[in-house]
């Protein structure tokens, strides 16, 4: 049983990365970026066909990556050049990003059993799972401290101004269309880091694995935001564990919830209302301090 929750744990850790891109999108642009589904496997997509071609999961890291900037920057420039609505910019996105992975894949699955994995790369523990989270707690560590001194810096501050208060970044003389630009870039090129680790953990990448993906992420960026409305939390550096955190809550809800026998039909139907218990109690327990407040003062 404890295997069964260290799966969910290292699930959460691959997929981490996808929700601090979706934190960026949503939370610091305040732009609902559907790229998410065609990225996602873009980085699984690619990983597989360097790997089967005989590249190492270091060699392949940077490309997918890239590959994912490449696909964010085509959702800005169709965001902030033609000026569609984000929402639009996205769908179109990720719908030719299906046509494009098929391309590159070539078929619908590909296997990657018996490959140099990033996870058998570096080998540290003698028991595989752990070994497993070794690897992707290191990445996360990394990506926890990057992304925390980014928006601490100037151009890091400039993208939350421009997305809470875009008029006046620009009367600043910011340029909001090129800093949206990088940061949905960055945002994406994230996303197409987990489906990197995505594909190298269950040792295939599928066409068909992206669809629905950006719920998984939404539903950890909605948990971390209301636990930082309970917790009343401002610090960048807090708000990204959080996100991390909802992660591995989003995770560990599926694996209770299949650990107790619940019919896998149920399941969406169980995170649903487990995420929207989460989003909801920090809310109603605020507006019931209020009204008790008002008639106090009644």
């Amino acid at each position: 049983m404890s295997q069964f929750y260290l799966t969910a744990l290292q699930l959460s850790f691959c997929l981490g990365p996808m929700a601090l891109g979706i934190y960026i999108t949503m939370k610091v642009f305040n732009i609902p970026d559907i790229t998410t589904d065609g990225s996602y496997t873009l980085g699984a997509v690619v990983t597989a066909v360097l790997l089967t071609n005989h590249w190492t999961a270091l060699a392949a890291l940077p490309v997918c990556m890239l590959a994912g900037a490449v696909a964010g920057i085509c959702t800005g420039l169709i965001h902030t050049k033609l000026r569609i609505d984000a929402l639009l910019a996205g769908i179109l996105v990720m719908t030719g990003l299906y046509s494009v992975n098929l391309t590159i894949l070539g078929r619908s699955n590909v296997p990657l059993i018996n490959l140099q994995t990033l996870f058998n790369t570096i080998s540290v523990f003698k028991t595989e799972l752990y070994n497993q989270l070794f690897v992707a707690l290191i990445i996360i560590i990394l990506l926890i401290f990057l992304l925390r001194y980014l928006l601490l810096t100037d151009f890091g501050i400039a993208m939350r101004a421009t997305g809470n208060n875009p008029v006046m970044t620009k009367s600043m003389g910011i340029n909001n269309d090129m800093i949206k630009i990088i940061g949905l870039a960055i945002a994406n090129a994230l996303t197409s880091l987990s489906g990197f680790l995505v594909a190298q953990y269950q040792n295939f990448a599928d066409i068909n694995m992206g669809i629905g993906i950006v719920i998984t992420g939404l539903g950890s960026v909605l948990i971390a935001d209301a636990l930082r409305i309970w917790l009343n939390i401002t610090h960048i550096g807090l708000q990204i564990l959080l996100v991390l955190a909802g992660s591995l809550l989003f995770q560990l809800v599926l694996a209770f919830t299949l650990a107790m026998g619940i019919d896998p039909n149920f399941l969406k139907g169980v995170t649903a209302i487990f995420v929207l218990l989460i989003v909801a109690l920090p809310r109603v327990s605020q507006q019931l301090k209020g009204s008790f407040s008002n008639n106090n003062k009644i």
